[in-house]
């Protein structure tokens, strides 16, 4: 058998953060005083602003902003060229509209340029030629502010609102504001919802002498003459529209949202909500992925939705600048490239950007249960599509550049083979997902109400399995996720089938359900097959499971070794990432260093997890190893965001999400209950900050040069923790910060476990050295001057006279 070794982002904290209270915090201060862990959020994120010393002239070198909902690129062609997108434009995505101010022309090609992504404000702002623009989009409501000072207060602006054919929108004006809206049916494609669906754009403006036109049928006209000090003000909105509602009553509602202080005050209370982490390396790759985890922090709160996740096929969909371009099926999510995100945002204790991911395969559960009645021979339960359109249904259309015929792929069904036909495992992993977002928020509402979908899943798979004469239950034909195609037990099954028997009892009993159920799972653990083994210089050739083959045996794909391979993943290390059944001290460690060590496919695609396994691994030199690759071979836009393919301007944000996780797995680990603390530190690296663990519990870590030198923990509920010795063989001792109590005193042993408090601190210290001693100073930064470089890869860009 396998062997186990939101929701408000502006909640006080007890993380007591620099400009959120009125504690004066001197050079003379330690990171951990008065109780708490103390982090100055605006100098480490920072650290991570954009700098741009030329302007930004290409739709490739786009700027990202967003509220979650609408999302824009804007970039510095015409002046000032903004694109906005909506999640909820569908099926195709449609963008709203593109909008330029040429004007703008002056800041933009004035010989003392600069522009920044101001990630911790979150506004794109640009000054030069005594000019300064700031964009920003409301919090609170799906608009686009662009303020303008030092104009010429004589010469009029204008702005030009636009959309392009094929598209098929009503232009009008009411009063000083122009409007785009269209509407469609989503009726034409396979697996076709039959909703209605529509854009809606609206541009205003203030200053004076206002006017808006209707120059044709795609583009509105504004014009505005500067205030006399020289400023004006861009409103454009791009709320949710179906069609039915009244353009202009929706249009004057989303502009009348423009203070320019709210979307300071929301990114703000986002950064000191989060979990950050600062990270340093001689050679400079440190920083260069702390701005990359910091990016990804920003845009997946940029982009993380409300029915539907702004994210699918791992695109940054909201930051799009290629207007209704899409080389995937828009209308589709492919769970696999969803997966690093959720992960991400767990760890840097924002779960609440998981909501959208969540309600998508929630809300669609009776669909997905009538779609696996239909493609999966009768079988209850849910068949949970890997790629999965919006409305539930397991059909993948594509329109690749260059083919004359659309391709059409069905997941979860019993027809032909193909890439996720038979892929039967992803119901599995986001009920895996859902349990971990539970054990770290201890919110049993939210297990409750995503419970159907384990019960759901579960049933499902019970009702594929089939007995077989060794007296184990088996799956097939069943996909080894894309790699193998209707194969015997692919490990995927393996996994999906121990992790869901195993959290569906837990969940079941918690929520006092299904407990004949809970009695049929216990059996069924027991006749599950071991993992596959293979000889890792000779792939092909299936081991019986208890073989070790002499120390060099590794995990297979499936029972079925032979098969031809489809996609370039590496699937024997799904044990280890995500289903966390091997770590760095199990029973199968070596087994697993060895199928990492021998992974078919190293360090290939954006999405790979090679730098999450090796953390999970201890292996704290291919944590960086194999981040710099990534990151050298796929994040190709100065945004910091990645390419895997499609048209230059259509960005990726799963390469820095991956980024993200595995600074936190390297940080601070508790996949297995067991906290440790900095088990995969690059050698030479500095890694500062907070991770979030179970039970609404924060460790916080200071590492310089790879050893730990002050740690705490932040018990966010009553519980007892077991803690891996920070400093193996060492005594260390675990003192309740305001109380002086010790709750471990001289252990040396490699894990102990203690009961917290609720709201309580905990400091961990080695023996010898006194709590009271002062530590490193509160963990800042300073913001960068120029862009930041890694091998060939940069992000942002370098002034004009430095090429």
């Amino acid at each position: 058998m396998i062997r186990i070794s939101l929701q408000v982002l502006c909640a006080v904290l007890f993380l007591t953060v620099v400009g959120e209270t009125q504690t004066i915090v001197t050079p003379e201060s330690t990171a951990w005083h008065d109780g708490g862990f103390h982090i100055d959020a605006k100098g480490v994120v920072g650290r991570s602003t954009i700098v741009l010393g030329q302007p930004n002239m290409l739709s490739s070198q786009a700027m990202p902003l967003g509220n979650g909902r609408l999302g824009v690129a804007l970039w510095s062609a015409n002046g000032l060229t903004v694109q906005l997108n909506r999640i909820d434009t569908l099926p195709n995505r449609l963008s709203p509209g593109q909008l330029s101010i040429p004007g703008l022309a002056k800041l933009t090609q004035a010989p003392d340029y600069s522009g920044k992504l101001d990630l911790y404000n979150g506004e794109f702002v640009e000054q030069g030629g005594g000019m300064t623009a700031t964009a920003y989009v409301q919090p609170d409501a799906d608009q686009l502010i662009i303020d303008v000072t030092g104009a010429d207060p004589h010469h009029p602006q204008t702005v030009e609102l636009s959309l392009w054919p094929p598209r098929n929108p009503k232009a009008s004006v009411s009063g000083k504001t122009g409007i785009l809206a269209e509407s469609w049916l989503d009726n034409i494609d396979p697996g076709a919802s039959g909703r209605r669906f529509g854009s809606l754009s609206a541009l205003s403006a203030e200053g004076r002498n206002v006017s808006v036109s209707v120059k044709d049928q795609h583009t509105i006209l504004l014009s505005v003459l500067p205030n006399p000090d020289g400023d004006f003000r861009v409103l454009i909105a791009g709320p949710h529209y179906e069609g039915r509602e009244a353009v202009q009553q929706i249009a004057q509602q989303t502009l009348a949202h423009s203070d320019a202080a709210t979307h300071k005050l929301w990114w703000n209370r986002f950064w000191q909500h989060a979990g950050l982490i600062k990270v340093s390396s001689p050679d400079g790759a440190g920083d260069y992925m702390q701005n990359l985890r910091d990016i990804y922090l920003f845009t997946a709160a940029a982009e993380s939705g409300t029915e539907i996740p702004g994210s699918q096929a791992g695109i940054a969909d909201l930051f799009s600048a290629v207007r209704d371009t899409h080389f995937w099926d828009p209308a589709a999510f492919w769970h696999w490239n969803l997966r690093m995100q959720i992960a991400a945002n767990l760890g840097a204790g924002l779960p609440e950007l998981n909501s959208s991911y969540f309600n998508l395969y929630r809300e669609n559960l009776a669909n997905i249960e009538a779609w696996t009645k239909q493609h999966m021979a009768g079988r209850p339960g849910i068949c949970v599509p890997e790629t999965m359109r919006f409305n539930g249904v397991g059909i993948e259309f594509e329109r690749f550049p260059g083919s004359t015929e659309p391709t059409i792929g069905l997941n979860c069904d019993s027809g032909k083979p193909y890439y996720n036909a038979r892929t039967i495992s992803t119901g599995a992993e986001i009920s895996f997902w859902a349990w971990q977002q539970y054990l770290q928020t201890s919110d049993l509402a939210f297990l409750r109400l995503n419970y159907p979908l384990l019960r759901a899943s579960t049933r499902f798979l019970l009702a594929y399995e089939q007995s077989g004469p060794d007296g184990l239950r088996h799956t097939t034909p069943s996909n080894s996720h894309e790699t193998q195609w209707d194969v015997i037990d692919p490990t995927t099954d393996l996994l999906a089938r121990h992790t869901l028997y195993t959290e569906t009892i837990a969940a079941a009993k918690l929520l006092n359900e299904d407990a004949a159920l809970v009695s049929t799972l216990q059996a069924e653990l027991k006749v599950i097959p071991e993992l596959p083994r293979t000889e890792e210089e000779h792939p092909k050739t299936l081991l019986p499971p208890s073989a070790d083959s002499q120390g060099h045996d590794v995990i297979a794909v499936s029972y079925l070794p032979t098969a031809e391979s489809h996609n370039v993943e590496n699937i024997g290390l799904e044990p280890v990432w995500p289903y966390g059944l091997i770590g760095d001290d199990s029973p199968e460690t070596d087994l697993a260093r060895r199928t990492y060590f021998h992974r078919p496919n190293p360090t290939n695609q954006d999405w790979s997890s090679d730098p999450i396994q090796a953390a999970r691994l201890g292996l704290g030199t291919e944590v960086s190893s194999t981040l710099v690759k990534l990151t050298e071979t796929y994040q190709a836009y100065v945004n910091g965001l990645a390419s895997w393919g499609g048209n230059s301007g259509e960005f990726y944000s799963e390469q820095s999400a991956v980024v993200a996780t595995a600074l936190q797995e390297a940080l601070v680990q508790d996949f297995d209950g067991v906290i440790r603390i900095a088990p995969a530190i690059p050698p030479g690296w500095d890694l500062e900050g907070t991770v979030f663990v179970r039970g609404k519990t924060k460790v916080h870590v200071q590492v310089k040069s790879g050893v730990v030198t002050t740690a705490g923990i932040e018990a966010g509920s009553t519980q007892s923790l077991t803690l891996r010795n920070p400093w193996p063989g060492v005594f260390f001792d675990i003192t309740d910060a305001a109380t002086g109590a010790k709750l471990v005193r001289s252990s040396s042993k490699a894990e102990v476990t203690f009961s917290t408090l609720s709201g309580h601190s905990y400091i961990i210290d080695k023996s010898s050295q006194s709590v009271h001693k002062p530590r490193f100073a509160v963990i800042t930064g300073e913001s960068p001057t120029r862009s930041k470089k890694l091998g060939s890869r940069q992000i942002g860009l370098d002034p004009r006279h430095a090429q």
